[in-house]
């Protein structure tokens, strides 16, 4: 089946705009308006997927508390990928076979998988024998002993992959795709946004450009004297050998968070081994040896058979995540014709934060963006 959705109608008058970024936020909103007949740019420093989209454990998911509004549009975001699969046949790199958590020692699930269950989450409770029978491949020894929780509507996404349909996408509607062409800043005259500017010396007019540069926002923001407060951290991700093994959900267990791939690889993450990589001065990230070996065994131990993990591959760097966890979406008070995306949980929202971008780039206001508009700190500040 291909990836391709029917092709734009041509719209009178379609206004030029530019995105920047290369992962799936820039990638999405690219995609989506050209498919609605926009003229579009796509402008990005290197390569594609090279920065918090390639090191993202990519769950799919609304799982635990939240605001309601956030709660609302990450389900929305996970019904657009279940659309997305189904008409692209794409169902190789976005997958829904559940995920299973459970709590660490001294705290308890209980209360949450009650939440859940209140605000009509598909959630399950499981005693550590009856996991198998929900999701094979985990060592059951290996689950808190009151119990673990099962989603079963969620699931996770390979984001390389889907950025590289959305590319095809955006390419057959007749977009323009220009990689590595280093940073970039927003051209602004009479306050408002005209264009950009590259490091490699090219520039590109536009009646509207969209800003997705990942964890790189606030920083890209301030140099126009904007402020979004900022708690990105770094991330550490880890892919795993090929191994023939049954586990097909997505875990996130107290020490360590697995999900497989589609080569076959599994990909593993957690909060302790990221707060164990050394940020140097100039940018850069020291991974220690035993950060990763102690990832690894980490991983081995919630996998059915305790099955012995190398790596082959680690992303390292900043992970998106705005200072107040929710996400910052929309275009800027103070500069028109500029919209900002800027958000954790770029997996789950990325397709239908494309779709919602585009929409108001074209002249649409989205109800459902409301409460997560940039204008929000201005007012703080106030």
């Amino acid at each position: 089946m291909s990836t391709a959705f029917p092709a734009p109608t041509p719209r009178a008058g379609a206004p030029r705009v530019v995105v920047v970024g290369g992962g799936v936020l820039g990638v999405s909103t690219a995609a989506h308006l050209a498919r609605a007949g926009a003229r579009v740019d796509l402008v990005t420093e290197a390569a594609f997927a090279s920065g918090a989209s390639g090191r993202s454990l990519s769950w799919l998911n609304s799982a635990g508390a939240r605001s309601d509004a956030y709660h609302r549009l990450r389900t929305v975001g996970i019904d657009r990928y279940r659309t997305f699969a189904a008409r692209t046949g794409l169902t190789d790199r976005v997958r829904f076979d559940g995920g299973l958590t459970w709590a660490g020692p001294g705290e308890s699930y209980e209360e949450r998988h009650a939440h859940e269950l209140s605000i009509g989450y598909d959630s399950v409770w499981l005693a550590p024998e009856e996991v198998a029978a929900w999701t094979p491949g985990v060592d059951a020894s290996a689950v808190a002993e009151e119990g673990a929780v099962f989603n079963p509507g969620e699931g996770w996404v390979d984001l390389p992959l889907l950025v590289e349909a959305l590319v095809e996408q955006l390419r057959a509607a007749g977009g323009e795709v220009h990689t590595g062409a280093g940073r970039a800043r927003p051209v602004v005259a009479g306050g408002r946004a005209t264009g950009v500017a590259t490091a490699s010396g090219a520039t590109f007019d536009a009646d509207a450009v969209v800003w997705a540069t990942g964890p790189r926002v606030p920083r890209d923001l301030a140099e126009l004297g904007l402020h979004v407060p900022d708690a990105s951290p770094v991330s550490l991700l880890l892919e795993t050998q090929r191994i023939d093994h049954p586990l097909r959900a997505v875990l996130n267990t107290p020490r360590v968070a697995i999900r497989p791939t589609p080569h076959g690889t599994f990909v593993l993450d957690s909060g302790w081994s990221e707060e164990e990589v050394v940020v140097r001065g100039d940018g850069d990230h020291e991974v220690p040896g035993s950060t990763i070996a102690g990832l690894l065994e980490e991983g081995a131990k919630v996998l059915a058979g305790n099955p012995r993990l190398e790596v082959t591959r680690r992303g390292v760097g900043p992970k998106p995540i705005p200072g107040d966890g929710e996400p910052v979406v929309g275009e800027l008070p103070e500069v028109a014709g500029l919209h900002v995306l800027f958000t954790h949980s770029g997996a789950t929202l990325g397709l239908v934060l494309g779709e919602f971008t585009a929409r108001e780039v074209l002249g649409e206001r989205v109800p459902l963006l409301e409460p997560f508009r940039p204008g929000r700190f201005a007012a703080a500040t106030v």
